[in-house]
């Protein structure tokens, strides 16, 4: 068993500390840590059930070693909707949309979406269908997903958020 380490980040907006083993990832950091909304779907970068934002950019946790994240600032799906009102009304359009089934990859989708909003903006369906490629979904098909982003993104356009 290795020797632990420390590594300082900021998630969902508090400054935090966590020992952890120094080959843990990213996910295991979070997860050990009562971050519970970022979920293992698969521990190889495959599903994006573990998406989080990394300073602002979508990245796979599972694949991403923690000790490397040192200083930056991590966001989950649920301090994004606590804090971010972007973010919470794409959660609230995943439910008006009927996005949500089984809802275990739904925090990794929401996530990468928030992603594409910040980044992107546009509301072009195909645009959205590939940025978010990086996410599995066994339950539904991906058409109420990219509903709901499209929704979001028609509102961006608009301006009424």
């Amino acid at each position: 068993m290795s020797e632990k380490i420390k590594v300082n980040l900021k998630v969902n907006g508090e400054d935090v500390t966590y020992e952890i083993a120094p080959e843990a990832t990213l996910l295991q950091a979070l997860r050990d840590n009562y971050n519970y909304d970022v979920k293992n779907g698969c521990a190889v970068g495959e599903c994006g059930a573990c998406t989080v934002l990394l300073d602002g950019e979508s990245v796979k946790s599972c694949v991403t070693l923690a000790a490397a994240c040192e200083g930056h600032e991590v966001w989950t799906d649920k301090g994004l909707g606590e804090k971010d009102k972007l973010s919470r009304r794409l959660q609230d359009a995943f439910v008006e949309c009927g996005s949500v089934q089984c809802g275990f990859c739904i925090p990794g989708f929401v996530v990468a979406g928030v992603s594409y909003l910040k980044n992107v903006g546009d509301p072009d369906r195909k645009k959205i269908r590939n940025y978010i490629s990086g996410n599995l979904c066994r339950c539904t098909g991906y058409q109420k997903i990219i509903d709901a982003v499209e929704k979001v993104a028609l509102e961006m356009e608009r301006g009424e958020i």
